[in-house]
C-alpha cells in the first residue's frame, strides 16, 4: 500500500505542474514523448533481453502501448471538445474498470469490490461535479477509452506478475514496458506533435525532466509493483485518491480556489470506500482446501 500512497502524493504535484508551467505551452505529443524517453533511458541499462516467459514481455509491451498510448491520445484529444471540468468529471469511473476488468480476467464477480469503486467513484464526482454544457459526447467517448485503456494496463502488469513469477526483480524487465509506450507515443509525435511548441523555458524542461524520472518512471515503476500487493477493489480505490491529494497540493502552493467542504466530504467518501473493501472481503466465503 505505501507504493501507491507515494505515488499519489507524486501525481498530485504532477498535475499542478502541468496545469502551471505546460498546459497550452509545450506541445502534449512531445511532452508524453520526452517522459516516455525519460522512463525507457532509467530502465534499459538494467533490462533483461533473455531468459523471461515470452508472454510477460508481450504483456508489460501492451500494457506501456495501452497506458502511454492510447490513453494519452485520446485524453489530450478529449480538450478539444470538452471544458476542463468535463474532463474531470469524466474520469472519475476508471476504479469500475479496474475492478471488472480483474472480475473478468479472473472469471469472478465480487459485488463488494464492485461496491466500493462505486463509492469511490461517488467521492470523486462530490469533489469533481460541474453542470455539463454543450455537445460532450464525443469527448465523452474519448475519455471512456482513456479510462478503459489505463485500467486495463494497470491490471494487465499486475495480473502477469501474479501469473509468471521469475526469478528476476521487476526493475530487471520494466523498461519492457516503456518500450511498449514507445511504440505509439513517437508516432504519435511525428504525426500530431507540433515542433514549433518545444519546451522555451529552463522551467519547462526542468517540469518535463521530473515527470519523465519521478511521475513517470519511479511512479509507475513503484504503481505496479504496489498493485501486486493488494486487492484488485484497494488498487480501483486507489485511482481516486489523486483527486482530493492533486486539488489539495494546488490550493496549499498555488493558493488555488476550492470549494474546501465538497473536498473534504469528497475525500472522506472515498477513504470509506477504503472500508466498504476491506469489510467485503471478511464476508467472502474462504477459498476451498485442495
Amino acid at each position: 500500500m505505501r507504493h501507491l500512497i507515494i505515488v499519489t502524493i507524486l501525481w498530485a504535484f504532477s498535475f499542478s505542474l502541468i496545469g502551471e508551467y505546460l498546459a497550452g505551452k509545450v506541445d502534449s505529443d512531445f511532452a508524453v514523448l520526452l517522459r516516455v524517453l525519460i522512463a525507457a533511458a532509467v530502465f534499459l541499462p538494467f533490462t533483461v533481453w533473455r531468459g523471461l516467459p515470452a508472454r510477460l514481455v508481450a504483456g508489460f509491451w501492451l500494457a506501456g502501448a495501452l497506458q502511454f498510448g492510447v490513453t494519452y491520445l485520446c485524453l489530450y484529444r478529449s480538450f478539444s471538445v470538452l471544458t476542463v471540468p468535463e474532463v474531470l468529471l469524466f474520469t472519475v469511473l476508471t476504479p469500475i474498470y479496474v475492478t471488472l476488468l480483474d472480475d473478468a480476467l479472473a472469471r469472478r464477480f465480487n459485488r463488494w469490490a464492485l461496491l466500493a469503486a462505486a463509492v469511490a467513484v461517488g467521492g470523486g464526482i462530490i469533489i469533481r461535479f460541474q453542470p455539463l454544457e454543450g455537445e460532450y459526447l464525443t469527448g465523452f467517448l474519448l475519455l471512456q477509452l482513456a479510462n478503459l485503456t489505463f485500467a486495463a494496463g494497470q491490471v494487465l502488469c499486475r495480473r502477469l506478475l501474479q501469473q509468471y513469477p521469475v526469478s528476476q526483480p521487476l526493475h530487471r524487465f520494466f523498461g519492457h514496458f516503456f518500450l511498449g509506450a514507445l511504440l505509439l507515443a513517437l508516432p504519435s509525435y511525428l504525426i500530431f506533435g507540433n515542433p514549433a511548441r518545444l519546451p522555451h523555458t529552463a522551467m519547462q524542461w526542468g517540469v518535463l525532466v521530473y515527470m519523465g524520472l519521478f511521475a513517470t518512471a519511479l511512479g509507475m515503476y513503484w504503481w505496479v509493483k504496489g498493485s501486486t500487493r493488494v486487492s484488485a477493489g484497494t488498487l480501483a480505490i486507489m485511482n481516486e485518491l489523486h483527486v482530493p491529494a492533486g486539488l489539495l497540493v494546488n490550493v496549499l502552493i498555488w493558493n488555488r480556489d476550492a470549494d474546501l467542504p465538497r473536498l473534504a466530504l469528497g475525500g472522506t467518501v472515498i477513504l470509506a470506500s477504503l472500508w466498504v473493501n476491506r469489510w467485503g472481503r471478511q464476508q467472502l466465503p474462504a477459498p476451498a482446501a485442495s
